[in-house]
């Protein structure tokens, strides 16, 4: 992931992977086959314990409110490293099908835990939509993604971002909430 980061999805290479983790190239060549297969494993590793994060930082908390806010806050605190690697994927998968096929997948892990919370409050009674569900997820989603380009641009810092209030803001009103 620290190659992926560093170098693109373009120029990381076996030999590159191979010189930071100390693992032989062929051996790298004889787990993975290809070096796209290395890169989206790398990548399905990096998203699934990013869900998997999600899914125990959600589960700590009863209120539907409460595990939004919990996951919103992780992921505005998403590190620049992990948004440039997950640029320099999306702009390879923009230009690949097998790519995009996995991207969509893997977008779709990220997305479930917001979706849970959502509906977990309407089952609940405590939220009463405004809009589509679904919609709303992606919206509070895509408000996270945004920021992939002027964090890894280096034209704002994470801590430097101060609309938090206003995504929450948005949310509680799409949801039919007080909260």
């Amino acid at each position: 992931m620290q190659v992926l980061s560093e170098r693109g999805y373009a120029a990381t290479r076996f030999a590159d992977v191979s010189q930071a983790s100390g693992v032989a190239v062929s051996t790298l060549q004889g787990y993975f086959g290809s070096r796209e297969d290395m890169l989206i494993e790398a990548l399905q590793g990096a998203t699934s314990g990013e869900v998997a994060a999600l899914h125990d930082l959600a589960a700590g908390f009863e209120d539907p409110w409460q595990q939004l806010v919990a996951l919103v806050d992780r992921g505005l605190s998403t590190s620049a490293g992990t948004w440039r690697m997950l640029m320099e994927f999306w702009t390879a998968a923009a230009h690949d099908a097998e790519l995009r096929s996995h991207a969509g997948r893997l977008a779709e892990q990220y997305r479930r835990p917001f979706a849970e919370a959502v509906q977990r409050g309407v089952d609940s009674g405590s939220f009463a939509p405004r809009f589509d569900v679904s919609a709303i997820v992606d919206v509070a989603v895509a408000t996270m993604d945004g920021l992939l380009y002027p964090l890894v641009l280096d034209h704002r810092a994470s801590a430097d971002l101060d609309y938090r209030d206003v995504v929450l803001a948005q949310l509680a009103f799409a949801l039919g909430t007080d909260a």
